[in-house]
């Protein structure tokens, strides 16, 4: 990973979208001060919130987490949920590290972890299609996109997710969604002229992919080229009139840009199509600032 992908900074924005944080969510990883303000966020932070926000959909407590994880930094133990992960196993809480668990708090090992044999790793890995054949037959290119579409939900893969998909193009050029999913990735670790060429070969191969056409939108912004962003989001309007996302991001884009007025469609229309979502209070209250005396919603 280079120095830029490194240091990238992700804002609360990104997080909600990446993580799927629901309020809820976000309220408990501040009791584990994972999330603190509107500050920016590092790759590894994201890591550590990916993988607080994975134990408590397994059935972990908060409590339960706050005490491992007080416990590991007591213990110096490396970084708590990237250096050593947590598992919920059944009741407890462990950590693992170096294919070791270990009870947080003493340090007492439960038990060291399978290895698999090499029999059985090849095995599994014919059976998966991670062993790619000299001919790889056409439909192999939906194996490589459920593995894509797994590994994608958690950023330590990521780089995984982005091989497997550069698999999927490779047998199958055409395939849209995967170049669109490749490009989202890409997006995310900072390689934006990479991202870019995938998001355009999705755009390419399905001219009606709007998603891509309004992830090329958000990749503008990212960049500060306003109007190629209203331009791209406009395009994916095109396409998907209802894109209540697209919608959202168009007049947030023309508000920029010193076109409120046309911002307040868009407005309006994310409300109707989008009105109990985390983000419905900005556009209210970009509305509030916009309309005209007299105006609605």
């Amino acid at each position: 990973m280079s120095r830029a992908q490194v240091e990238r900074i992700y804002g609360m924005r990104e997080l909600t979208r990446i993580l799927t944080l629901t309020p809820r969510r976000a309220a408990q990883l501040r009791r584990l001060a994972l999330l603190q303000g509107d500050s920016g966020y590092t790759f590894r932070d994201l890591l550590a919130l990916r993988a607080a926000a994975a134990l408590l959909d397994a059935g972990a407590s908060v409590r339960q987490i706050r005490q491992a994880l007080d416990a590991l930094r007591r213990r110096g133990l490396g970084a708590p949920l990237t250096e050593v992960r947590l598992v919920l196993d059944g009741q407890r809480l462990l950590a693992e590290s170096d294919r070791v668990r270990f009870e947080p708090r003493t340090g007492q090992t439960v038990l060291d972890l399978d290895t698999p044999s090499l029999e059985a790793a090849a095995a599994a890995a014919l059976r998966t299609g991670l062993v790619r054949p000299l001919a790889p037959p056409a439909e192999q290119a939906e194996t490589w996109f459920e593995r894509a579409s797994e590994w994608d939900g958690d950023p330590a893969q990521w780089e995984d997710a982005v091989e497997a998909y550069r698999r999927v193009v490779a047998i199958d050029p055409g395939y849209a969604a995967a170049w669109n999913n490749l490009g989202l990735l890409l997006h995310r670790l900072g390689r934006y002229d990479e991202a870019r060429a995938a998001y355009t070969a999705a755009v390419e191969h399905d001219p009606r992919c709007c998603e891509a056409e309004y992830n090329l939108g958000s990749l503008a912004e990212d960049q500060g080229d306003v109007d190629e962003a209203i331009f791209r989001y406009r395009r994916a309007l095109a396409t998907s009139p209802d894109y209540a996302d697209a919608h959202f991001n168009l007049a947030g884009a023309l508000a920029r840009a010193g076109r409120g007025t046309e911002a307040i469609a868009h407005w309006q229309r994310y409300l109707v199509l989008d009105g109990a979502s985390p983000w419905a209070r900005i556009a209210r209250a970009h509305l509030e600032v916009l309309e005209p005396p007299g105006g609605s919603e």
